[in-house]
C-alpha cells in the first residue's frame, strides 16, 4: 500500500508538469519496516541489527535522510517463508527473505539445495550466488516477478549435518527413521531407507522432543543456538555441504522511488551484511560444534565410502529439477551447468558432477 501511494503520488506530479523527474521519495526522515521470519538468535537475523542497519545509517549522515527503522522478527510480522509475500505487499520495505522456504516463486534461487555434495565453503558459495542474482536474467526475473529488489547479503548456510536420536555408523542405520530437513533438502534422503520431513528451524527442537522427528538436517552454526544437541545428541558429518538460503530484499515499488544515494546505501550495506555474517560464520562453526560435544554430543564423521555411497544412492535431482525449470520456460539446465562450473572452477570437488550425468 505504501508503494502503491508513492506512486500515485508520482504520478499526480508528472501529470500537474512532468518537470521532476527525480524520485518522490525525498523526504528528509524515513520509516523502513524490516522483516525476518527467523528470531535474531540467528546470525542471519541478527546481523540485520548489528551490520545491515548501521551500515545503510553510516552512509546516509550528512545527506539529510534519516531513516527511523522498525524490527519485525521471530514472526512478529511474518513467519519463516512468509517473508516475501509481506515485502511484496508492503507490509515492510525490506526484509530477508528465504528463498528455500519459497521454493514455487523463487525456484532459479534454490540451485545449491539440489547440488548437495559440492562444496564447504560459505562464504564462496554466497559470494558467488550475489553475484548470480546481479547477473542471471533467470535469477533477476524471479525477483522482479514478485514485486521485490534484490539487494544482496547471501545467506551462506555452512557445511549441513544430520543430528538424530540414535547413532548413525551406516545408511541401514537410517531405514525408516523420521528425519525433518529444510524445503529441498528433504531430497538428500532418497535412496537411504528415511522418512523424510519437510520443517524448519523455529520447530525442531519440540518435533524432535516430542519424537516427531527422530532427527533433522541442519548446520553446526544453529544447532547450538537452537539447543538441538540435547534431544538430538548424535551429531554426523556427512558433506552435505554449503548452501544458499537467501537474501535481503525490498518492496521494488518502493524502492525504485528512492534517491540513488539511498538505493546506494541499501545495496552496500547489503554486502557489508554479507562479508561480516560470514566471518562471524566461519569463526563460530568449530567452536559451536565443540561446545555442543563438551555439553554431551557425540560427532563422528562418515568415511568417504560412506559418503559416496549416499550420495550415488540418491536420484540426480538437480537434473529432475533442471528439467522441470525448463519445461516453464526457465534456464534450469544453464543455471545448474553455470553453478557447477563456478564450484569446480573456485576448487570443489563434487562427490557427483550432477550435471554432467
Amino acid at each position: 500500500m505504501k508503494a502503491l501511494l508513492k506512486l500515485s503520488t508520482l504520478a499526480a506530479v508528472v501529470a500537474l508538469g512532468g518537470v521532476f523527474a527525480a524520485p518522490v521519495t525525498q523526504a528528509a526522515d524515513m520509516n523502513v519496516t524490516i522483516v525476518a521470519g527467523h528470531p535474531p538468535v540467528f546470525r542471519w537475523v541478527k546481523h540485520l541489527s548489528q551490520t545491515f542497519i548501521p551500515a545503510v545509517n553510516a552512509a546516509l549522515e550528512g545527506s539529510g535522510t534519516t531513516i527511523t527503522w522498525s524490527e519485525q522478527y521471530g514472526g512478529a510480522l511474518a513467519k519463516v517463508g512468509d517473508e516475501l509475500e509481506a515485502i511484496e505487499e508492503g507490509l515492510a520495505e525490506i526484509g530477508l527473505v528465504s528463498s528455500l522456504f519459497d521454493p514455487a516463486k523463487l525456484s532459479v534461487q534454490n540451485v545449491t539445495y539440489f547440488t548437495p555434495f559440492v562444496h564447504t565453503d560459505a562464504a564462496l558459495v554466497a559470494a558467488w550466488m550475489d553475484q548470480l542474482q546481479e547477473t542471471n536474467a533467470d535469477m533477476k526475473a524471479s525477483w522482479a516477478e514478485n514485486g521485490l529488489e534484490y539487494l544482496g547479503g547471501a545467506i551462506g548456510i555452512d557445511d549441513y549435518l544430520l543430528m538424530t536420536t540414535f547413532p548413525v555408523n551406516s545408511i541401514a542405520d537410517m531405514e525408516g527413521r523420521k528425519i525433518g530437513a529444510p524445503g529441498p533438502a528433504v531430497n538428500w534422503l532418497k535412496g537411504t531407507g528415511a522418512v523424510g520431513v519437510s520443517g524448519n528451524l523455529t520447530t525442531y527442537y519440540n518435533e524432535i522432543k516430542t519424537g516427531v522427528y527422530d532427527g533433522v538436517i541442519v548446520f553446526a552454526s544453529a544447532a547450538l543456538p537452537g539447543k538441538l544437541h540435547e534431544v538430538a545428541p548424535y551429531i554426523t558429518k556427512i558433506g552435505f555441504g554449503a548452501q544458499y538460503a537467501g537474501g535481503i530484499a525490498a518492496n521494488k515499488d518502493w524502492y525504485d522511488g528512492l534517491p540513488a544515494n539511498v538505493q546506494k546505501a541499501l545495496k552496500d550495506a547489503a554486502i557489508a551484511d554479507r562479508v561480516a555474517y560470514h566471518a562471524d560464520l566461519d569463526a563460530s562453526v568449530s567452536k559451536f560444534l565443540g561446545i555442543m560435544q563438551s555439553q554431551g554430543a557425540a560427532v563422528t564423521e562418515v568415511s568417504p565410502e560412506m559418503r559416496a555411497e549416499w550420495a550415488g544412492g540418491m536420484d540426480n535431482v538437480a537434473k529432475l529439477w533442471a528439467a522441470q525449470l525448463d519445461s516453464e520456460g526457465k534456464a534450469g539446465t544453464a543455471v545448474l551447468k553455470s553453478y557447477m562450473d563456478t564450484m569446480r572452477a573456485a576448487g570443489a570437488t563434487p562427490v557427483r558432477n550432477w550435471d554432467q550425468e
